[in-house]
């Protein structure tokens, strides 16, 4: 039976089965069959970015705010390797990802004959950096190669995945297949523990007279379990990419305030007596490379059973989905925890006063993230790159509402959160979307604000401009004696650059204007720009840790 029908078709048709409305990439010699079909069927909307890695740090921006599958088409050879770099991103932040590249026709690939973008061992390329790497071989497999990679991406725990469609097999004729009519990805349901695993669970907490939860990115769904174990007493820390699992206007969470660098919240650990820690590697970036002593007795539970003693040593470890282990944990401790009186209340001043002290180092920006928190709407998303201003209130004091407002470069790379952002308002729809960076971090990725331009993202960009690499400086001031080499920038001026697309811009050179000015930016509608010259405000002073006087 004749057909017009393609792989190419049924990569996009695929995509729209799956739930996926908006995909990011740049067309190639050798994925326009493929992006010919998204264009044809004119399900998705494909934005263009400037840059594959710029594209793949929108995807992974996407998949945080959306919560489904982003999805990044690059070219192959030179353009698949500069994925790489957002796809590392994306499996630090376990975002799933599934990144869709061609390849040189079937005959050609792997011979090293030097045909277009032929790289040695793509795939394996791929598969160094990514959960897992695919090559789609013949059409009739194409569909299950797919369904595998994307299953993978949605699996916890979540990450990026990678495809190659061979350019021939893009243009093969096939039969539509009919399961693409009622189509659902058989992701696999999330692994509910045993009674006895949670009967042991449950004693070991109804032990505890002060305990305490760490949640990370993997229990961002185990929210309102969350919420009710602080009502039976619990107070709470999260990593920074776990934070608002419960919103962070409650008074028992610590937020992003790890301890790391902060003895008022390290003695305060040694008081207590449970550390229930849920879907968190407890990484040492926040932890100062593990030098924060935690509490001794740490309970774990985790869907990935390689998270065991990964990082610090677990009295008991359950392996499980953090939203069905906290539910069945709430169940069978509620009337029988009794934490030590007092503990809460000690708990909520432990968090006014590490909050206050951690803001006074801050000295002229101390006021910032408060002044933000006035203006910017509640569901507003939060995206940051990584700068001191970030590194401080922004990943630790700045409060949040709900996880998925939450995008910030999780591997500390610079120059991905515009990226991250742009992703981030496509997802957002007509909410809106904050972006902070720094001046360094901005021009590295500065072509991708186009793509923001080209379509009428509803963001403001605010540029902290120190002329410079100012987390860099931190590092050399306490690594390299105050040498501050090859850390001074001169970029253009960024009002001038706003003004060649007819971007609103603001500038603030006074502490006390940040709020107000911010607020202007946000009342308009689309893309917005506000330079904070840090060189008139102030310059940043030294911060945890880098604030500490060496022992002795």
């Amino acid at each position: 039976m004749a057909t017009d029908y393609t792989v190419g078709d049924l990569v996009a048709e695929f995509l729209s089965a799956c739930g996926v409305t908006t995909v990011f990439g740049i067309a190639s010699v050798h994925n326009i069959p493929m992006l010919d079909a998204i264009g044809r069927r004119n399900t998705i909307r494909f934005m263009m970015a400037r840059g594959e890695l710029g594209g793949a740090h929108m995807a992974d921006g996407y998949a945080r705010v959306s919560q489904g599958l982003g999805v990044i088409f690059s070219s192959t050879g030179p353009g698949a390797a500069n994925t790489i770099g957002g796809l590392i991103e994306a499996r630090f932040a376990g975002s799933p990802v599934l990144h869709i590249t061609g390849q040189t026709a079937t005959k050609f690939v792997d011979r090293g004959q030097g045909t277009v973008h032929d790289p040695a061992d793509q795939l394996g390329m791929m598969a160094s950096v990514c959960k897992g790497a695919y090559r789609i071989r013949s059409a009739q497999n194409a569909l299950g190669v797919l369904t595998q990679a994307a299953v993978e991406a949605l699996t916890a725990p979540m990450g990026p995945v990678s495809v190659e469609v061979p350019i021939d097999l893009q243009r093969v004729k096939i039969e539509r297949p009919s399961m693409l009519d009622n189509f659902v990805l058989p992701v696999p349901a999330p692994r509910v523990p045993t009674d006895i695993e949670l009967d042991e669970l449950a004693a070991r907490v109804i032990a505890a007279k002060r305990p305490m939860l760490w949640l990370g990115n993997g229990a961002k769904k185990a929210g309102a379990a969350a919420e009710k174990l602080l009502d039976l007493g619990f107070g709470m820390v999260t990593s920074f990419n776990g934070r608002a699992t419960v919103p962070e206007e409650h008074p028992r969470n610590l937020g992003g305030l790890t301890g790391s660098g902060m003895p008022i919240i390290t003695d305060f650990y040694k008081t207590v007596d449970l550390c229930l820690v849920v879907g968190c590697r407890v990484r040492g970036h926040e932890t100062n490379d593990f030098h924060v002593q935690l509490p001794d007795n740490i309970v774990q539970v985790d869907a990935d059973p390689r998270a065991n003693g990964r990082t610090y040593a677990s009295q008991y470890f359950v392996c499980g989905d953090a939203k069905a282990t906290l539910e069945g944990l709430v169940s069978r401790i509620e009337g029988k925890l009794k934490v030590a009186p007092g503990y809460p209340n000690e708990f909520a001043e432990l968090k006014r006063n590490a909050q206050a002290v951690f803001i006074e180092t801050l000295g002229a920006y101390g006021t910032f993230s408060k002044q933000l928190r006035q203006v910017m709407p509640r569901d507003a998303i939060w995206a940051r790159d990584v700068t001191q201003n970030n590194t401080t209130w922004g990943n630790r004091v700045f409060p949040l509402n709900a996880p998925n407002q939450n995008v910030y470069p999780v591997g500390a790379g610079i120059g991905q959160g515009l990226c991250l952002g742009i992703g981030a308002a496509a997802a957002a729809g007509d909410g809106k979307t904050v972006v902070m960076t720094g001046d360094g971090g901005f021009f590295l990725n500065v072509g991708e604000l186009w793509t923001a331009v080209q379509e009428n993202l509803d963001m403001t960009v605010i540029v902290m401009n120190d002329r410079g690499y100012g987390v860099i400086k931190r590092i050399q001031d306490a690594t390299a004696q105050g040498r501050r080499f090859y850390a001074d920038l001169e970029s253009p001026d960024i009002e001038k650059l706003a003004g060649l697309s007819e971007i609103p811009y603001f500038r603030i050179s006074h502490a006390d204007t940040f709020g107000d000015t911010v607020a202007k930016a946000l009342a308009i509608k689309g893309l917005t720009m506000v330079e904070v010259d840090m060189t008139a405000v102030g310059e940043f002073p030294a911060y945890y840790p880098f604030n500490q006087k060496p022992a002795g």
